[in-house]
């Protein structure tokens, strides 16, 4: 802060202050009254349901859903806490004296900014993983299931290709080799029902990993069946073509997952830098209205003892 004093024949010079144009006291306390509502209110969102999402498909909010309605909440959340931290910050710095109201109006804002940007770097760095648990159970919901029907159809089959009977591919070597008369799972030759299937699994890994089904698989594959359940061989290709196509429904909808998840990760990401935006802007005003009115109600005061 800087005061000017007459010299000689009415020329001014300009004489520093000792003290500091920045009230690190008010800052750091609108900071984490900010901070501490800020993780109130979202304990509060998650205990509502506006940061959960259903893992069970066509039950709950979608992950879409999820994320604007996340985002919409962290909107709140700023607005409020923002505006708490940065009022608080304006009625609790130090009254300036000797200097212009735009010069006050000027410190007010960056105090309130300042108290804002202390604030959201304490919820990052000591708030960060219960805030974590808190958002992203939606959004880690989603993405299992989104992986775990990609593991049923493609490549994470893979890592179980050496189990005859287990494994992502388990229930589609199953409807390969079910037989036609119930009574073949009792009747001799289980190991030679169990080979079978490991080969089927080895192709439907192979044929994920490689994108399609080439023609002398699709066509082993139909022999295979026929000969482990008693069906033509007609009847055998028309299965195998049946649960290919099965295979490839289940794939086209872990990608449609995987887009969503996405789409939703990105829509919150996008709509949480507008409230980071929102919260600078409502407390850069809240920290102007409270010093504000700080200074009238000590002017009046003043005036009210004369």
């Amino acid at each position: 802060m800087a005061s000017t004093y007459p010299v000689g024949g009415g020329a001014a010079a300009s004489v520093e202050s000792s003290s500091s144009a920045v009230s690190w006291g008010a800052i750091v306390a609108g900071a984490l009254a900010a901070a501490t509502l800020t993780f109130i209110l979202m304990m509060l969102g998650s205990g509502l349901g506006l940061t959960i999402v259903s893992p069970w498909g066509h039950e709950g909010a979608t992950a879409t859903t999820f994320a604007v309605s996340a985002a919409v909440w962290l909107v709140i959340v700023q607005w409020l806490a923002s505006g708490v931290g940065g009022y608080l910050t304006g009625r609790l710095r130090t009254k300036w004296v000797g200097i212009h109201t735009d010069e006050t109006f000027f410190r007010d804002t960056a105090h309130g900014f300042m108290a804002w940007a202390l604030a959201t770097l304490l919820i990052v760095f000591v708030l960060g993983s219960a805030m974590s648990s808190a958002i992203g159970t939606g959004v880690q919901a989603a993405s299992t299931v989104a992986s775990g029907a990609a593991m049923g159809a493609s490549a994470g089959a893979s890592t179980n290709a050496g189990s005859d009977s287990s494994g992502a591919t388990s229930y589609f070597v199953d409807a390969l080799f079910r037989p036609t008369d119930p009574a073949r799972l009792t009747a001799p030759g289980a190991e030679g029902d169990a080979a079978a299937a490991a080969q089927a699994s080895r192709i439907l890994v192979a044929s994920a990993a490689a994108g399609e089904v080439s023609p002398g698989d699709r066509t082993y594959l139909g022999q295979l069946v026929a000969a482990r359940t008693g069906l033509s061989q007609q009847d055998a290709t028309a299965r195998v073509d049946q649960v290919l196509a099965q295979v490839d429904k289940a794939k086209e909808k872990a990608k449609q997952a995987a887009d969503t998840a996405r789409k939703a990760g990105a829509t919150f990401a996008l709509l949480g830098a507008l409230s980071l935006v929102i919260g600078a802007f409502i407390a850069g005003v809240a920290a102007a209205f409270g010093g504000r009115q700080r200074d009238e109600e000590e002017t009046l005061y003043l005036s009210q003892r004369r």
